[in-house]
């Protein structure tokens, strides 16, 4: 795996600019929807992961990425001969606009039910505009969604799928990573969707003293301690690049029993250079 984490660091540096000013071209590029493995299927854009996981009896959708890339998600649904009816449950990994913007136009277009952990529902809710999120712009929110609360450890059900929901809370209050088993050829592999662990902020919230929040660096710890525990067969991040998704899949190297364990160290490393930051920066 390619170290393209650095450049996400680097990205996440930038704490005082505006989350929107930090998108690229690749946000909103197509790319061709391709199988992860079995059952399951990347549809977002080259920049912006989305997830279709399938079954007979209903599909279920894993993040829409942003407003304007709605009908090229649905696009790459249907390309791959699925039909958007048979979307039953979108799952939310966080409510920043790069990854929660579509979902309300594609909830709409499938009627499907949207998930998300309990402070993912209520940032949802407000169209993205959670004063509690560490990279909280006002004026740039989207279509407020309202979401079925999925509990930390809980299950999503459609027909024979089973999606269990992990709370990894850090880069978002309410973030949310998911697991399931997906089978090709006699062989069932454990699919990762692991939600940001970047520490970012908007220069203002601080994960070391934040009177709201009081034990966020306790709790980001713990999620980047989970991600590194779940069983790990293929690892699908929230943006491609930060497990070089779209390379592995194009070599045929998805599989790598270490990525969440890679992925979490990597995160570690920008936290404590988010608190490093802070403490230099105290009276």
């Amino acid at each position: 795996m390619r170290p393209t984490f650095l450049a996400l660091a680097c990205l996440a540096s930038l704490s005082t600019v505006a989350l929107p000013a930090l998108a690229t071209p690749e946000w909103t590029q197509p790319t061709k929807p391709f199988r992860i493995y079995g059952n399951t299927y990347y549809v977002g854009s080259k920049g912006l992961t989305a997830v279709l996981v399938t079954s007979p009896e209903g599909h279920v959708l894993v993040d829409a990425t942003l407003p304007e890339n709605a009908s090229m998600v649905e696009a790459n649904i249907r390309a791959l001969g699925f039909k958007l009816s048979d979307v039953k449950a979108i799952l939310n990994s966080h409510a920043h606009v790069d990854h929660a913007g579509a979902i309300a136009q594609v909830a709409h277009d499938t009627g499907a039910t949207v998930y998300a952990s309990a402070l993912g529902a209520k940032a949802l809710a407000l169209g993205g505009q959670d004063p509690d999120d560490p990279q909280y712009q006002p004026g740039k929110g989207y279509s407020q969604v309202l979401a079925t609360v999925v509990s930390d450890g809980g299950h999503v059900k459609v027909g024979s799928l089973d999606i269990q929901a992990h709370a990894t809370p850090g880069h978002t209050p309410g973030s949310t990573s998911y697991t399931w088993r997906s089978c090709q050829d006699g062989k069932c592999v454990d699919i990762v969707y692991a939600d940001s662990l970047t520490a970012l902020t908007n220069g203002v919230f601080r994960y070391t003293d934040s009177p709201k929040h009081p034990h966020s660096v306790e709790d980001f710890r713990k999620s980047i301690a989970t991600v590194a525990g779940l069983p790990c067969g293929i690892l699908v991040t929230t943006h491609p690049d930060a497990s070089d998704v779209l390379e592995r899949a194009a070599s045929g190297k998805l599989e790598d029993p270490t990525a969440c364990k890679a992925l979490a160290a990597h995160a570690d490393e920008r936290l404590d250079a988010e608190l490093s930051k802070e403490a230099a920066a105290s009276p």
